[in-house]
Formats: structure tokens, sequence, C-alpha cells
């Protein structure tokens, strides 16, 4: 696989075609995901919930996502690598200036914002000084006790059209990519549609321009993984080889399944 870059997932959505993302913490497994391909590796702050046992990712520090990103950078040669800024890491526009720039110097080429509207003078601030960002709208974990639990968002016409319009808005702050989760899949759709930039669905239906999930999720070692993930190692002898049929099922279209979506 060539080197992924931001413009080369943007061509990949121009051209009507999909790329695939999972999560990594460490240098082992992030060894194993770029061996099988995939386009984005996104060292995530779900980190607190699969490595550290913690009940939310709320508890994950600055710290230990510098320190999970640095490790997975040296495994990868060409997967494109997305970190998470932790809960409270971007409160104001100098605090996240601050912190996106620990990430990137830990080895990230993108950092990842939970947020809708309130976040786009953040999100160009980053951009203007050449941090890449991908905006994450529908449910955002790091609110968890706001939202009242991991439930769907935009069930209803209102809710869907605050994140389609907050999506527009990051978009035209400046971010190049958008995660979008668990929302209905006619949402997903909408969205994917309405965007320039790439939108990565989890549990977000089957026709967001790619699909990301836990890693521990799809190898079938995590605690009750969620409706909208999918357990490859049960078909595969080894997880590289269960990498590599997640992301041939998400570049066909075989995955997300009508079961995994909402």
């Amino acid at each position: 696989m060539t080197t992924m870059s931001i413009e080369t997932l943007k061509s990949i959505k121009a051209s009507g075609n999909k790329f695939a993302a999972i999560t990594a913490y460490d240098y082992s497994f992030a060894k194993l995901v770029d061996k099988a391909d995939i386009e984005v590796t996104l060292v995530g702050d779900s980190l607190g919930n699969v490595i550290q046992g913690q009940r939310t990712t709320i508890p994950v520090t600055l710290d230990e996502m510098a320190y999970h990103t640095n490790n997975v950078r040296r495994g990868i040669q060409s997967s494109l690598i997305l970190s998470d800024m932790p809960f409270m890491s971007y409160g104001t526009v100098p605090q996240a200036l601050e912190n996106a720039a620990i990430l990137m110097q830990a080895g990230a080429q993108m950092v990842k914002l939970e947020g809708g509207e309130w976040l786009s003078e953040t999100v160009y601030a980053l951009t203007e000084r050449g941090i890449p960002v991908c905006a994450h709208l529908g449910l955002t974990p790091q609110s968890v006790h706001k939202l009242g639990g991991f439930k769907v968002q935009g069930k209803d016409a209102n809710a869907a059209d605050k994140i389609v319009s907050d999506a527009k808005i990051l978009e035209s702050a400046g971010a190049d990519l958008l995660v979008v989760e668990c929302v209905p899949s006619t949402l997903g759709k909408e969205l994917a549609s309405s965007l320039n930039i790439p939108v990565i669905g989890i549990g977000a239906g089957s026709d967001t321009d790619a699909q990301v999930l836990v890693l521990q999720d799809m190898l079938g070692i995590s605690d009750g993984a969620p409706k909208f993930s999918k357990n490859y190692m049960a078909q595969s002898s080894s997880i590289e080889e269960a990498l590599r049929t997640y992301r041939n099922e998400v570049l066909s279209g075989a995955f997300p399944e009508p079961k995994h979506q909402f």
C-alpha cells in the first residue's frame, strides 16, 4: 500500500470507493494493521475501555495518548495515524493548540476532537497552523454523562438536522475528516452525500465513505462488543487475516450488514 495522506483519502471518496480504519494502541498490533493495508489507524481514547479497563474514556490523559501514539507510530509505515485528543484537552483554543502539538510530535498525522459548532474556532485555529483535524459527531463518548449514556443519536428530524448542520460548519472551518458514531443509517448516508470530506462511520450504516471499529471488538476479545461491531476472528486463522477480511468487507460494502445498523 502506498503511504496514506489526507488527499489520498479524499480521492478515494471522490472516486466513489471506500476505505477502512481500525484502532491500535501499541507497536505489535500497529504492525499488523499496517501489513493488512488498512488505510487509517486510530489511536483512540477507547484505550481507556479496552486497555485500562475504565468504564468510560474520560479518565484517559494527554500523556497516555501521547505514549500510545508514539508506540503506534513505530509500527506504521503506510497507514495514516489519527489520534484522539482526550477529555477536556481542547476546552479552549490555546489549550487545543498546545495539546495537539504534543500529539503531533508523538507521531500523529491528524487529531480528532468530539463536538459540534462550538468547536469551529478551534478547528480553524488548528488547521491554519498545519494541524489536520478529524471532527467527531453523533455519539461522543467523552460527553457520555451529558448524553445520559451510550445511546443512538440523531433519531428525530431536529437532532439529525443539527448533526448535519454541525458537520457542514466544521468542514467549512477546515476539518478534513468526520467520524460519526451511533446514528441511524439514513443519517450516515446523508452526511456522506452532503460533505466533500470523507465520513467514517461507526454504527452509522453502510453508506458512509469508510468504517472504523475498535480492534478488540473486531477480534472478539472485548467485554460486550456493541451491536455495530463484528467478530472477525470467528472466521479467521490469524489476526492479520481477520484484519484483511475486515478491510475487504468494508471496501466491498459487505460490512456493515443490516444487523449492524440502526
